[in-house]
């Protein structure tokens, strides 16, 4: 049905990183040939990033900090007034975005892993970029999706987006330790949230006004995903997730609708043991526009609208962790029609992908001596 791509042997995944030094060569692919260069360095597991209207970018970095680059690849000292994180697992600092008019008000979006009564859980938080850029300013805690969690670290999603109509959607991880979170509506683990711009549920969600469900839920039944994006072309609602051993997903998000974790699944469990039903598919629930079996862990995704790539137009980047590289997903309307793996032999894990000003692409890596990698036309 789709072009896949034969992942890397065993063998290849006891390679070392590549050298900062390797980058700067020529890369040639199905639809462009680009060079890859090092914008900046020194950051520390860099995990979100928002592209700010003078070109410069704000990084979270997972342990807790936020820091600005510049266009050139100067990195900022940390911002103060950053605030705490449950840095443990896989939680820390995690996504940020900037509202639609950041220009007048400076609102910045945070979501983060957060130590609360009762237990760990994925938060928003709405604050203010000072005007010099240093700092954030009314830091406000404005959306908890509980319950908390007492035990584990793992699977807090999470990543922000605005979509056409001006709310503000958040994905939420399942939490790892009861997947049948996902499933409940009650519990706002394992889903899409579609909000105002003050954390309450918008105006027309699919669940306002049941007693028994979360006004905030937008679709439900998705296990870690940690990656969302508006098409620009169509304006639907795109996501990506982990599975277990296989099964990762791209899928379309529609209101009120159910995903499928842990029902179905196209992959099985670590302990390769049937997950759900062990069906891949079953009535009532969405199946994937698009799925990896053996799993690539995707993370952050985007759609390519610059102009310095013509051969990447309409194209889904999605930054892959396990085994490391990027992905490029050829669309058509709301489907993909063809799946192209770039820089898979440099065993470098991707977390996030940003389109530049420029045009440019930019790739946050996931290392402690963490990089933006920038892809240019050769």
């Amino acid at each position: 049905m789709m072009n896949r791509r034969t992942l890397l042997t065993a063998s290849l995944a006891a390679l070392p990183l590549p050298a900062l030094a390797q980058s700067g060569d020529t890369v040639r692919s199905d639809r462009a040939a680009f060079r890859l260069t090092t914008l900046a360095t020194g950051l520390d597991r860099p995990w979100g990033a928002a592209l700010l209207p003078d070109g410069s970018l704000l990084v979270t970095e997972r342990p807790g900090g936020l820091r600005r680059v510049t266009p050139s690849g100067e990195v900022s000292a940390p911002l103060a007034g950053v605030p705490e994180v449950e840095a443990r697992g896989q939680g820390g600092m995690l996504d940020i975005a900037i509202a639609p008019d950041f220009a007048r008000t400076r609102e910045v979006y945070l979501s983060h892993a957060m130590l609360v009564q009762g237990g760990a859980l994925t938060r928003l938080t709405r604050a203010r970029l000072s005007a010099d850029a240093t700092a954030l300013e009314g830091v406000t805690p404005i959306l908890d999706a509980t319950p908390a969690q007492p035990s584990g670290r793992n699977h807090y999603g999470s990543r922000i987006a605005f979509g056409p109509d001006g709310r503000l959607y958040l994905s939420t991880g399942d939490r790892m330790n009861d997947k049948m979170r996902s499933q409940r509506l009650d519990d706002l683990a394992g889903k899409i949230l579609r909000l105002e711009r003050d954390g309450s549920a918008a105006a027309g969600n699919p669940f306002l006004g049941r007693g028994d469900a979360r006004a905030e839920i937008f679709s439900y039944g998705h296990r870690n995903p940690q990656g969302l994006a508006f098409n620009p072309w169509t304006g639907g609602l795109w996501q990506a997730e982990f599975g277990a051993r296989g099964g990762d997903e791209i899928n379309l998000v529609r209101p009120g609708l159910n995903y499928g974790w842990p029902v179905v699944s196209h992959g099985v469990d670590y302990n390769g043991s049937p997950i759900g039903t062990g069906q891949k598919e079953a009535p009532g629930i969405e199946a994937p526009l698009h799925f990896w079996t053996p799993s690539v862990s995707p993370s952050g995704i985007n759609f390519y609208t610059g102009n310095a790539f013509p051969g990447w137009s309409r194209s889904l980047f999605v930054a892959a962790l396990n085994p490391p590289g990027l992905v490029r997903l050829e669309t058509e309307g709301e489907r993909v029609v063809a799946e192209e793996r770039l820089l898979f032999d440099r065993r470098i894990r991707m977390r996030q992908v940003v389109v530049a000003a420029d045009g440019a692409l930019l790739v946050l890596t996931d290392e402690g001596r963490g990089r933006i990698l920038r892809l240019i036309p050769a």
